[in-house]
């Protein structure tokens, strides 16, 4: 996915949104491109052609050349297929424990029992407690100890990699989703949300940032990716943002407040809706400072901006958890799913950030990480210091100015130090010089002084 940024901001084409298998549902750089639905069904695909190979290989020996060379293509896919592969038989035996057959996975989605339609039987499918409170009743009860039983085996199997994880709780979904094929979209959605709250709240400790990944890794990473991009400016990421105004500082400190809040939640459509309301206020921000409505490519780099002046705790590993664990069809489609698909970008772009991103040459993005060149911008402006009260925006003012001065005499202090420089090596050079020509014009002072 190609992010650009250019004299009108930074550009991304939306078709790369998209799925790149052209189903029309939202990609993700996590499935290479791919949608949820798209990445899986590539996935099966490869390993039925892996397993119709080793077949064909068993059964003709390995005289067959054909066979062999297809085989041995197959063999070189990526890690994460060889790591599906190996956990096959696990998925297939945890489907057969959780549905308590010996039939294979699709029979026993065939014989899984439905639920009544909330037209014939009063199940909330709304609110979260009226859902708990439904669990008891005979008619959803046995959704109740479904749900239960994955919980129990997802805590006992901590032998598993988090994607093997991922998958279990990825075909859970998909399975049980069958039981409300008698409710309404919007029904079956909202039932779909529940479940999967009801799961990942107690699977949480579980399987976020678990210390079989690397995700706490690439947190401190990427925050110590972004304190070093601290000097980039809104205007060299050319934001649209009046932050003058008082209605756009308002909404950019609850676009502020919704992102650091992402991480307090434990389901993973909590963490989405953050993300949701973030995009929401910076969207209303650059309405308002623009007086028209937001472009796309405008919201982006609002959030680049957002992302770096912020630095959102543990980022890389709630995006995973969303990924990983959150009902598919909400990052496939409607709003949070482009939300997400943006926070992702913004993310790549962050961590790909170089000198022709930023329109600069290769030695002034060198000199501005290492701290050897300030930003073209002396006044930071900071949303949480702007208010509509007049003592405040006065305070602000003073600091600006304050500000202001403070840039202003690190920049001559740099100057004079290099001016300094110059001049200790001109000095060490004229001395070696006059010293040579000492040496030159009376040659028995070396021999007369022993030192």
């Amino acid at each position: 996915m190609s992010v650009k940024i250019g004299p009108q901001g930074i550009h991304v084409d939306q078709s790369e949104l998209l799925c790149k298998d052209g189903c029309g549902y939202y990609g993700n750089p996590a499935w290479h491109g791919y949608c949820s639905k798209c990445w899986r069904e590539w996935n099966r695909r490869q390993q039925q052609q892996d397993e119709h190979l080793n077949k064909e290989m068993n059964h003709e020996g390995p005289t067959n050349s054909l066979v062999a060379g297809a085989t041995s293509l197959l063999f070189n896919f990526s890690k994460f297929e060889k790591k599906r592969s190996s956990e096959k038989g696990r998925r297939v035996s945890t489907v057969k424990k959780l549905f308590g057959s010996k039939a294979t996975p699709r029979q026993e989605i065939q014989h899984f029992p439905t639920v009544s339609s909330p037209t014939s039987t009063p199940v909330h499918s709304g609110d979260f407690t009226d859902f708990l409170k439904s669990f008891w009743k005979p008619s959803i009860q046995v959704i109740q100890k479904r749900c239960v039983q994955f919980i129990e085996h997802l805590q006992a199997r901590q032998d598993l990699t988090i994607e093997a994880q991922s998958e279990l709780a990825q075909d859970f979904y998909q399975n049980i989703a069958i039981c409300f094929n008698g409710f309404s979209s919007e029904q079956k959605d909202r039932m779909m949300d529940n479940i999967e709250k009801f799961i990942m709240t107690q699977l949480y400790k579980t399987v976020f940032c678990p210390d079989i990944s690397e995700d706490e890794h690439k947190d401190l990473a990427i925050q110590q990716r972004i304190r070093a991009l601290h000097w980039v400016t809104p205007e060299m990421l050319r934001v649209p943002l009046d932050e003058d105004k008082p209605e756009v500082t308002e909404h950019l400190v609850s676009s502020i407040t919704a992102i650091v809040k992402m991480d307090s939640k434990r389901a993973p459509q909590d963490k989405l809706a953050c993300i949701s309301k973030c995009s929401r206020h910076i969207f209303s921000a650059i309405q308002i400072s623009n007086e028209k409505p937001a472009a796309a490519d405008d919201f982006l780099s609002s959030l680049i901006h957002v992302v770096l002046k912020v630095n959102p705790p543990r980022l890389h590993s709630n995006i995973q958890y969303i990924i990983r664990f959150c009902h598919p069809k909400r990052l496939m489609t409607g709003e949070a799913g482009y939300y997400f698909t943006n926070l992702c970008c913004a993310v790549t772009f962050v961590e790909k950030l170089n000198g022709p991103s930023l329109n600069l040459s290769h030695e002034e993005f060198e000199q501005y990480m290492q701290g050897h060149k300030l930003s073209a911008k002396k006044t930071p402006s900071s949303p949480l210091l702007h208010s509509a009260d007049p003592g405040i925006q006065k305070m602000h003012k003073n600091l600006q100015l304050l500000l202001s001065q403070v840039w202003e005499r690190q920049d001559r202090i740099i100057k004079e130090v290099k001016k300094l420089e110059q001049e200790v090596l001109e000095w060490k050079r004229s001395v070696k010089e006059e010293v040579e020509e000492t040496i030159e014009k009376f040659p028995l002072c070396n021999t007369l002084n022993p030192e």
